[in-house]
């Protein structure tokens, strides 16, 4: 073996090492890529599920709080609804018995009701209080004034004496009365000379209470629990703590006092919130809101084991993936290191390059619509656009969409080529859609593109753009524009949209972007275009320049017609120069006949040539309405005959309708006829100077009304003749 064979074998056995250990530290980083995709999708997991638990949690509460609040006030109610007659039968002792017996049967939510009487109040009864209770379905009379039950040094009969107003007592069980876990709602009942002199009341059994704080389906292990003003509990899971503990003291015996003192100082603050505690070393989540009037509070406990159950299925079965996918990753890096060792030639590589290029161009090409017509549902729609890259990818972008009854259409013009420059473009596309898609205004949408592209815009790249949004049903169009080149407005003549000049998107963050408007009307166009159209040039540096865009896009023709004029001439200019830059370009055509620019007034004429002086004192009374002089409604008058004449008498139609749109500026007439087709606009023009003899039959009444008409159209729609005659009044 020579040297230079030897040197060979060496150098080939080095490559293999570096292959080798290239890929072993490749594999390394993609195990550390995926762990930190792991603890990031994690930490957002976590996040949305925290954030979904709290929101079923308030909901819980809140339903829970509502079920609570319909009993108390039910209750409430009950008893203040009664302490009229209470305050009436103050004057008949033996008639004040009947109140609470009244209370019971008529509130199934009451378990007992009592009037308790101010000691003393009656000199022959010291102490008078007649309570009603219902027991086992079965109606209870007694008396509280016992020496076994002092009435007139408890809670609910003190409190609301001593506010001078409504109060619930603390639960108690009910040792002289019902013998019941209960609430006491007690209303201070006054007597005409705005003494106190008793204590109405409406007992609450509490049971309900249990059943309906018990009945939560939020997680697995969730439970709750209702705290008193004191802090007692008042329902728990466990029974044996029902009015026997305080939270204190409960927090007092658990690991993370801390934790659970603070969650017992905030509830029984009467404040709302969260807190994460510990207890038998067990993570929960607690939300916790106060329960208004009763001055209780209650909260959900919900653990994080069961909270985070799916999640942490999903995190095993992520893992599994994860695994996999370095299984495949080690395969395919083993692979790829044969095939460098295999496969080092340039060409493979450029090959390799261009097919990527050609599935970004695929991808971004699939972005934009590409299907026309694009509404083929829609009459009043004639829209296409066309996008033709310079290169693989491309910086230009169009868009447009539908959003109750608003037309969203766009074009843009990223700065730079290649593919920063389709990214760009791809993101700002999103945008348009994602910001269109609940924004109706042009420079609200602008402004918020602009402030996500400049957030991002680390190359300062920039993105020249317009956001059109037009309402069908009007006509009527706002737009932005953010440094674009203006497009072209098709009305009764070609002018540029006046358009204000803003910075570009990307540029400077919060730019306030203007909005301007203007009102489309039936037959009316706008083309869009960007700068690679005007700028093209040909072998002798000469540019295609807005005039000759201008002169390729006169006459009346579709959409699509028109953009491929428009393709065909820049690429004649253009010859066997190359393409500099992308083309692209949007023409929409307004087709809605039913917009009005002001009052309208029709009339329908049958197919008679008598019906013509109709027709006169229609006009006569349109020129009256809007203050003509006689000489414009004498033309009109003439150009109007003429045109419903042909209507009436070639048309074969059975009735010619006739509307008048009167607007600040011109009027319109709209003829409309279901006859046989027939387009007078492309009638040839007469040759006046002709003699008489030598000239054909007919054509002078259209030429007629065309000479005196500012504007003459014509359009088949539904199997009607529609022509549209249009006279500037200034």
């Amino acid at each position: 073996m020579n040297l230079k064979e030897h040197t060979k074998k060496l150098a080939e056995k080095v490559e293999k090492r570096r292959s080798k250990w290239t890929g072993l530290l490749l594999i390394l980083i993609a195990v550390a890529f995926l762990e930190v995709i792991s603890v990031v999708q994690a930490f957002y997991a976590q996040k949305g599920i925290r954030s979904e638990a709290q929101t079923k949690a308030e909901s819980q509460l809140n339903s829970i709080k509502s079920g609570i609040l319909n009993v108390v006030n039910q209750a409430e109610s009950a008893v203040r609804n009664n302490v009229w007659l209470a305050q009436w039968s103050l004057s008949v002792p033996d008639s004040l018995a009947n109140i609470p017996k009244l209370i019971v049967n008529n509130n199934p939510i009451v378990a007992g009701s009592t009037i308790a009487m101010v000691p003393n109040y009656y000199k022959n009864r010291p102490l008078y209080s007649p309570y009603t209770a219902i027991t086992n379905g079965e109606i209870i009379e007694t008396s509280l004034a016992t020496e076994e039950y002092d009435y007139p040094s408890q809670e609910w009969f003190t409190k609301p004496i001593e506010l001078d107003r409504g109060y619930w007592s603390e639960p108690y069980i009910d040792t002289g009365g019902g013998e019941i876990l209960m609430t006491t709602y007690s209303v201070p009942v006054k007597d005409n000379k705005g003494r106190i002199a008793a204590v109405l009341t409406a007992d609450i059994d509490l049971e309900w209470l249990k059943a309906l704080v018990n009945d939560i389906q939020i997680y697995p292990g969730a439970f709750s629990t209702v705290v008193s003003r004191t802090g007692r509990l008042m329902v728990s899971p466990e029974d044996s703590l029902i009015m026997n503990t305080t939270i204190d003291e409960y927090a007092s015996k658990v690991e993370d006092t801390a934790s659970f003192n603070a969650l017992n100082r905030a509830m029984l603050s009467r404040k709302s919130g969260s807190i994460r505690v510990t207890q038998n070393g067990k993570k929960n989540m607690v939300y916790y809101t106060p329960i208004d009037k009763t001055g209780w509070a209650m909260n959900i406990i919900i653990p994080e084991k069961e909270m985070f159950a799916g999640l942490k299925k999903l995190n095993n079965l992520i893992r599994l993936l994860q695994l996999f996918g370095l299984l495949l990753i080690v395969l395919i890096f083993r692979s790829i290191a044969r095939s460098q060792l295999r496969f080092k030639s340039i060409s493979d590589k450029k090959e390799k390059m261009e097919n990527e290029l050609k599935i970004a161009s695929d991808i971004q090409m699939s972005m934009i619509p590409k299907t026309f017509p694009p509404f083929p549902e829609r009459d009043d729609i004639d829209l296409s656009a066309a996008l033709v890259p310079a290169k693989e990818v491309s910086g230009d972008l169009y868009d447009f969409f539908i959003r109750d009854e608003k037309l969203f259409f766009c074009i843009g013009d990223v700065s730079g080529k290649g593919v920063p420059a389709s990214l760009l473009m791809a993101v700002t596309r999103s945008l348009f859609r994602s910001v269109g898609a609940h924004n109706d205004n042009p420079n609200e949408i602008v402004s918020t593109m602009n402030n996500s592209l400049s957030d991002m815009n680390e190359s300062n790249m920039f993105v020249t753009f317009i956001c059109c949004v037009l309402d069908l049903k009007t006509g009527e169009m706002k737009y932005s524009n953010a440094g674009h080149n203006a497009p072209l407005l098709f009305t009764d003549k070609m002018s540029e949209l006046p358009v204000n000049p803003n910075l570009p998107l990307g540029v400077i963050r919060n730019w306030e972007y203007s909005v301007q408007d203007v009102t489309l009307h039936f037959d009316d166009a706008i083309f869009l275009y960007t700068d690679g159209i005007t700028e093209a040039e040909n072998i002798n540096h000469e540019l295609f320049g807005i005039e000759r865009l201008k002169k390729t896009l006169s006459g009346k023709k579709a959409a699509q017609a028109h953009l491929n004029n428009v393709k065909k001439a820049v690429a004649d200019f253009v010859g066997e120069a190359p393409q500099s830059d992308d083309l692209t370009m949007l023409f929409f055509h307004y087709l809605n006949s039913s917009v009005k620019d002001g009052s309208e007034q029709t009339i329908t004429l049958e197919n008679n040539v008598n019906e013509i002086r109709k027709l006169e004192k229609f006009i006569s009374d349109v020129a009256q309405k809007m203050q003509l002089t006689e000489s414009l409604k004498t033309g009109l008058n003439l150009a109007m005959e003429e045109a419903v004449s042909n209507a009436i008498m070639y048309s074969g139609s059975k009735t010619v309708e006739v509307a008048a749109q009167t607007g600040k500026d011109e009027i319109t007439f709209t003829i409309t006829d279901s006859g046989k087709p027939f387009d007078p606009t492309a009638v040839p023009e007469a040759d006046v100077n002709q003699e008489a003899a030598e000239r054909p039959i007919g054509g002078l009444g259209i030429f007629l009304y065309r000479k005196i008409m500012d504007r003459v159209t014509y359009k088949r729609l539904n199997d009607k003749n529609i022509l549209t005659l249009t006279k500037r009044l200034n």
